[in-house]
């Protein structure tokens, strides 16, 4: 009786949030080990439908760095970096739009549908469906100036790798008022028909403010932002982001998580959070208890 009454419990606080945040858009980045587990990738989904039945729409970018590597290792090409970003010639580009748009979307979108009842369902997008994403050619040189990583001009030609220059939402509208999850892969076009592989967290922050989400999600493989310490800490505002980047605080991969989160509460997102993957329901715990488990981003 107990552990039935902690359930209803559990439900009761949950109720505030659900009754705030319904009608609302969450835009979802998911990579890493909530990717590559299966258990973790059923939770995933379950977390997706339960937002999307109680009247939450949830919009679903997802990354596939890994699985980029493993395919292009099959097909004897090598994976090169440049300040953390994968060098996309001609040739690699082709296979990074085969396995985001193709095999990583739509394993995505069967998981998802696996679980779906009703009139509830996902779909697969990329940049090109419906005009999605506009992109340009990365301002290498520019990009990690932003970073605090600045590399040498000789370096910087990294072939096919993009960042966003326009979001065209009616898409993701339409789909939404037919009760359909997007999911977009971060792959974008420009006008002369150019695919560009762009990095994830900066897809779903650019979706997130074009969307004007009250949420942007980013999904990954630690607990949160960490503190001098070593902290996880629970709420931060932009102008501590920063000057923990100057101290040195926050380094490496996580420069660019935190810059995409600052880049959507800019573009008008309510809040960003930085969530722990690899536990299990983590977007459910984070939004509908008071606690919540990773790092709250605001402006």
């Amino acid at each position: 009786m107990e552990r039935i009454i902690e359930k209803a419990e559990t439900l009761m606080e949950a109720l505030p949030f659900i009754t705030k945040f319904r009608g609302k858009t969450f835009v979802i980045k998911y990579g890493g080990n909530a990717m590559a587990k299966a258990d973790l990738r059923t939770a995933f989904a379950q977390d997706i439908l339960m937002l999307k039945y109680i009247g939450i729409n949830p919009v679903i970018v997802h990354g596939g760095g890994p699985q980029i590597g493993e395919v292009l290792k099959r097909m004897g090409l090598e994976s090169k970096f440049v300040g953390g970003l994968r060098v996309t010639d001609k040739e690699t580009m082709e296979v990074v739009e085969m396995v985001l748009g193709g095999l990583v979307n739509k394993n995505i979108v069967m998981l998802i549908n696996r679980y779906a009842g009703g009139h509830i369902r996902a779909v697969g997008l990329t940049g090109k469906d419906g005009g999605l994403i506009r992109a340009k050619k990365l301002d290498a040189e520019e990009y990690f100036r932003q970073m605090g990583d600045f590399r040498p001009t000789e370096l910087l030609d990294l072939g096919h790798v993009g960042e966003v220059e326009y979001v065209d939402v009616q898409i993701l509208k339409h789909l939404e008022e037919d009760n359909y999850i997007p999911v977009i892969a971060p792959v974008g076009f420009d006008i002369d028909g150019n695919a560009y592989n762009i990095n994830a967290d900066f897809v779903a922050a650019a979706v997130a403010g074009a969307l004007k989400a009250e949420k942007a999600i980013f999904l990954t493989d630690i607990e949160g932002i960490k503190d001098e310490d070593g902290s996880t800490v629970s709420s931060i505002d932009v102008k501590s982001i920063n000057e923990m980047i100057k101290k040195g605080v926050i380094t490496g991969g996580m420069i660019p998580k935190v810059k995409a989160c600052i880049s959507a509460l800019e573009q008008g997102v309510k809040k960003a959070h930085i969530l722990d993957g690899r536990v299990p329901h983590c977007v459910l715990l984070e939004i509908f208890t008071q606690k919540g488990i990773g790092t709250e981003i605001i402006g």
